[in-house]
C-alpha cells in the first residue's frame, strides 16, 4: 500500500473542498492514487454536498419556539438557495429539528449547534435536495418577566422580545410591531452616539442652506434629532394595533419594561449573485 503523505492531503482538500480525515480515507482506498481519490468522492454525498457549499444560500425561513412559562426562546434563520426549497416538506423538517436543539441546550452558537448530528443531518438534506443549504443565526433570549415570539405568515421574518413583567401575549404583541415596523433600538437611550452623530451631520448641513440665525438652526436641528430618536425607537413608536397609543405605553399599562428585542430577516446583509442564464447557455453554446 502506497503511503499517504500530508502534502497529498493537503492537495485533495484543495481540490475538493472536504475535511482532513474524509480526504486521508480516500486517498487510503484509493492507494494513494489522488485522481482515483477524486473520482470515488465524487461518487459520494460528501463531495457533492461540498460542491454545493460554494452557492450563495439567501432564501429560506425562520422559525421560533418559546419556553410555555416564557422564561426564554429561540429564533433561528435557516437558508437555502431558493423559495421552492424553502416550502419544501424535508426542508422544514430539518428546521424543525435545528429549533429543537438549540431550545434543549439554549445554544446560541451555530458552529456549537452544528456539530455531530445535526451537520450530518444537513449534508444528507443538500445530497437529497441539491441545494446548498445553511444554518446562518441563532438567537436565545432569556427574560425575567417574558419572552413572546412573532414569526410573519411568510415565515421570512421572525423577532424575539424579552420584557421585564408583563406577560407572553403582551411580549407577542410587541414582536409583532418589531416585525412589521423594524425599529433601530428599544429605547431612545440606546441608540448609538455615532449614528447620532451621523445624523446631526447632515440636519446639520441641511439646515445651514436655509439662510437661518445659528440660535434658530441649532433648535431646528435638535427638533430633527428628538424626531430621529421617536421613529427608530420601540417604545416611542405609535403601536400597529392601535395608532392612538405608543410602545412605551403598551408596555407601562402592562405592567412591563422592554429589555431587548431580536429580529431576523431571511437572507438579510446577503448579496445573491444574479445569474443571466440565457447568457450563461450562450456562452456554453459558443465555448
Amino acid at each position: 500500500m502506497a503511503a499517504v503523505s500530508a502534502s497529498m492531503v493537503k492537495e485533495l482538500r484543495e481540490r475538493t473542498g472536504l475535511g482532513m480525515m474524509e480526504c486521508k480515507k480516500a486517498l487510503v482506498e484509493a492507494g494513494g492514487d489522488i485522481e482515483v481519490a477524486i473520482e470515488d468522492l465524487r461518487k459520494s454525498s460528501g463531495m457533492k454536498a461540498a460542491k454545493k457549499a460554494g452557492r450563495t444560500a439567501a432564501d429560506g425561513i425562520v422559525a421560533a419556539k418559546v419556553a410555555e412559562d416564557g422564561s426564554y426562546g429561540v429564533l433561528v434563520e435557516v437558508n437555502s438557495e431558493t423559495d421552492f426549497v424553502a416550502r419544501d416538506d424535508n426542508f422544514l423538517a430539518f428546521v424543525g429539528k435545528v429549533v429543537d436543539k438549540a431550545f434543549e441546550d439554549k445554544q446560541g452558537d451555530v458552529a456549537a449547534l452544528m456539530a455531530g448530528e445535526l451537520e450530518s443531518a444537513r449534508e444528507a438534506l443538500v445530497q437529497k435536495i441539491g441545494e446548498n443549504i445553511s444554518v446562518r443565526r441563532v438567537s436565545v433570549v432569556e427574560a425575567e418577566g417574558a419572552v413572546g415570539s412573532y414569526v410573519h405568515s411568510n415565515n421570512r421574518i421572525g423577532v424575539l422580545v424579552a420584557l421585564k413583567g408583563g406577560d407572553v401575549e403582551v411580549a407577542r404583541d410587541v414582536a409583532m410591531h418589531v416585525a412589521a415596523v423594524n425599529p433601530l433600538v428599544a429605547k431612545p437611550d440606546d441608540m448609538s452616539a455615532e449614528l447620532i452623530e451621523k445624523e446631526r451631520e447632515i440636519y446639520t448641513a441641511q439646515a445651514q442652506e436655509s439662510g437661518k440665525p445659528p440660535e434658530i438652526i441649532e433648535k431646528m436641528i435638535d427638533g430633527r434629532i428628538r424626531k430621529y430618536l421617536a421613529e427608530n425607537s420601540l417604545t416611542e413608536q405609535a403601536f400597529v394595533k392601535d395608532p392612538d397609543t405608543t410602545v412605551g405605553k403598551l408596555l407601562k399599562s402592562a405592567g412591563a419594561d422592554i429589555l431587548g428585542f431580536v429580529r431576523l430577516e431571511v437572507g438579510e446583509g446577503i448579496e445573491k449573485e444574479e445569474v443571466d442564464f440565457a447568457a450563461e447557455v450562450a456562452a456554453q453554446l459558443k465555448g
